[in-house]
């Protein structure tokens, strides 16, 4: 039986558009409504399986008004709109849409996300089916653990692997988003080809364009050749671009038309590219509150978030600590060749109990060096960080309230800091002391707003 889809969009050439793709697809359009009271009429005496909604209509009523009828009827949507006002985001987010497409669109787009959309509407209900390309969990190379929060992130890879769906990775530093990215692109068509990694935050800003896309030979001072860009480099395989959120305004308009057309222009050339890239995004951020304060692109936004993966942290999942101690103990044992095989009990409380700012990377860093250190063929003892080692607990402020994670991620780094002497990286820095990235340190102490003599 075919599955019925209202269109409402006031636009007729886009709805008529979005029509003949249903139809050639196999499904059966039950109408076409230029304003909430015509949908209306049309929900009632077709009840269709999909809405597509774009946001401004005719009338009084916008598509955010009809969108809540929708969630009160129990009956799945998704919107169509070229809308990129940030006033809209919130209220399009406190509707809960099963997916948001930003005009203009692609046919294969439109059927990726409409795909994603169902098995959002199918999850909600608890009546989703698996998966039809089986994807075992020893495929799932190097993520371990057994956490529910971890199993649905391994479910998540599962289903956007095999598709050209974009993916938005999302979580705090050290939780793993690089190792997702690998494991997308292993598990994917493209994996006979490179995975290229960008760390965003680590491109001089008078460079990106040259990075990214390229440059011809004389383009500017100093370009003395040409310079093939990361996504020529990626063509046919999977760019990661790491730490999205640290990308310039100006450098985000780049980036969209890339993720609209397909092609890029190197510096100072007239020559257009085609190029065919999966795109894995990553970001430790909270892009919608960058979008509401005018640092990131509404329309970049959705385009990256089709399917997002949230990590969670180290400290949510502590049931998997001994797991990825052990799993990292063999490792490092057999890099270093080394005849060191377990971690005593007293070692593994201490891990417990500490609070992981750092998160998985920063366990990992403790084991290696650790395995280097030690003298027996166990670790009997961490030292850890004393700074950080009372955390299991939410601050509490002295009026009581909860301090916020940005409040304590703050005191975190700043307590680093004053460790350090103020020294970010190197040895003996506060980058080392957090099991962090510099440049990773860098970003977030200019995000929080740390004061100078510490920066």
């Amino acid at each position: 039986m075919k599955e019925k889809i209202l269109i409402v969009e006031d636009e007729f050439i886009v709805a008529n558009d979005l029509k003949l793709m249903l139809l050639k697809s196999g499904y059966e359009v039950t109408g076409i409504a230029s304003s909430v009271i015509q949908a209306r009429k049309l929900i009632e005496t077709k009840r269709p399986d999909w809405v597509f909604l774009d946001i401004m209509l005719k009338g009084n009523l916008t598509g955010i008004d009809l969108a809540r009828e929708l969630r009160e009827q129990q009956l799945p949507f998704l919107y169509i709109s070229a809308n990129t006002n940030q006033s809209t985001l919130e209220a399009v987010k406190a509707t809960d849409p099963y997916g948001f497409m930003v005009k203009p669109f692609r046919e294969r787009d439109l059927f990726v996300m409409l795909d994603i959309a169902k098995y959002r509407f199918e999850q909600e209900k608890g009546t989703s089916t698996e998966v039809s390309n089986k994807i075992t969990t020893e495929e799932i190379e190097g993520i371990i653990g057994e956490n529910n929060l971890l199993k649905e992130v391994i479910e998540k890879i599962k289903i956007v692997a095999p598709t050209e769906t974009s993916v938005l990775v999302l979580g705090e530093s050290g939780t793993g988003k690089e190792r997702v990215a690998h494991t997308i692109h292993n598990l994917s068509k493209h994996k006979s080809n490179p995975i290229v990694v960008v760390n965003c935050a680590a491109l001089p800003h008078s460079l990106i364009e040259s990075e990214l896309f390229g440059h011809e030979k004389g383009a500017f001072t100093g370009a003395n050749s040409l310079r093939t860009g990361k996504f020529e480099q990626a063509n046919e395989g999977t760019i990661f671009l790491d730490e999205i959120g640290e990308l310039p305004l100006d450098s985000q308009v780049k980036l969209l038309r890339v993720l609209q057309e397909k092609e890029i222009q190197r510096l100072g050339g007239n020559k257009t590219i085609k190029v065919n890239v999966r795109i894995v995004a990553a970001t430790n951020r909270c892009l919608e509150k960058e979008v509401a304060e005018g640092r990131f692109r509404l329309d970049l936004y959705y385009r990256l978030n089709v399917f997002p993966i949230q990590l969670p942290s180290l400290r949510e999942r502590k049931e998997d600590i001994e797991a990825l101690a052990n799993y990292f103990l063999k490792k490092y044992a057999a890099n270093s060749r080394k005849n060191v095989t377990t971690i005593s009990e007293l070692a593994l409380n201490q891990l417990m109990k500490y609070d992981w700012p750092g998160n998985i990377r920063e366990l990992e860093h403790l084991i290696e060096r650790n395995v280097l250190l030690a003298k027996t063929n166990e670790i009997e003892k961490f030292d850890l960080p004393t700074n950080f080692s009372n955390f299991t607990n939410p601050v509490q402020e002295s009026s009581g309230k909860i301090k916020a994670m940005e409040e304590m991620e703050k005191e975190h780094i700043l307590n680093a800091l004053q460790a350090s002497d103020g020294k970010v990286s190197g040895i003996g820095g506060a980058a080392e002391l957090l099991e962090m990235q510099p440049q990773t340190l860098y970003s977030k102490i200019k995000k929080l707003g740390i004061k100078q003599e510490y920066n």
